[in-house]
């Protein structure tokens, strides 16, 4: 049995505040995809552009950006995630969705809303993590600016093994400030003894914000797997389970992390 795990990482540019358009795109992208992979990864608010107005874009759950990314699970045979704005009991939530191709979905809200935007006067806060898995790996999903909050994305030993093998962040994440999303992105693996990856748009938004992707991957070690630079592209990267789990065995370092608690 293959225990490696095969990731399509889709950067790309995006209609502002256009659904219909952004999905077409989308599904373009997806259907260009000639291999098969286990896991198709689409950036932050993918149907929108991170935009504030929630009440005019907010959906339900299980309405159009839901089916859209079961019909795309489904149809490719691999899980896609992506983030998309959703109303739930009088809540807007910036919401990471996780397709399988049987149709279930899991669910993590942003726990860290960027102020500096206002998302935090248009949005409510994620208050826990999840993790989901895919043959035999277990994934931690962040949305953004949880990047730059370490803790709240901390490995911890979960009956003395690692709680994730990966961690990975989905972004609309400004040129200003890429090189912080470089760094953080790279240290998240290392302090995680873990494979971390990000998947950024690309372009400029309504709001005139400008975005030059670098999605990238790296090993347990800061090893980079891929780097993409300021244009459209899709990178196929394969994370292999054995490497990590004898760099774990040869350097337990989790085992000697301080115990905290998160207070939400």
């Amino acid at each position: 049995m293959n225990d490696n795990l095969k990731i399509a990482l889709i950067q790309s540019d995006l209609y502002w505040k256009d659904k219909a358009a952004n999905l077409a795109m989308f599904e373009e992208k997806i259907w260009s995809i000639k291999e098969q992979v286990d896991l198709i990864v689409l950036p932050e608010m993918f149907a929108t552009g991170f935009s504030m107005d929630a009440q005019e874009l907010a959906e339900p759950m299980n309405l159009h950006a839901t089916k859209w990314l079961k019909q795309m699970a489904a149809q490719t045979k691999a899980v896609v995630t992506g983030s998309v704005i959703i109303k739930e009991e009088g809540h807007y939530y910036n919401r990471l969705l996780w397709v399988t191709p049987e149709g279930e979905v899991e669910h993590y809200d942003k726990r860290h809303l960027f102020g500096m935007a206002g998302e935090d006067e248009h949005f409510s806060r994620g208050e826990e993590n999840i993790i989901v898995e895919l043959k035999g790996w277990k994934l931690l999903p962040q949305i953004c600016y949880d990047l730059r909050f370490p803790i709240w994305s901390r490995n911890w030993l979960k009956d003395g093994e690692p709680a994730y093998d990966v961690i990975f962040f989905i972004a609309s994440w400004p040129a200003p400030r890429v090189n912080a999303w470089d760094v953080l992105l790279q240290a998240r693996a290392m302090e995680n003894v873990s494979y971390s990856f990000g998947v950024n748009r690309i372009g400029t938004d309504g709001n005139q914000v400008p975005y030059v992707g670098h999605t990238g991957a790296y090993t347990f070690k800061g090893e980079t797997i891929c780097f993409l630079e300021d244009r459209e592209e899709i990178s196929t990267i394969t994370l292999e389970k054995e490497p990590l789990l004898a760099f774990r065995k040869k350097f337990p370092a989790l085992e000697d992390a301080d115990g905290f608690e998160i207070t939400v």
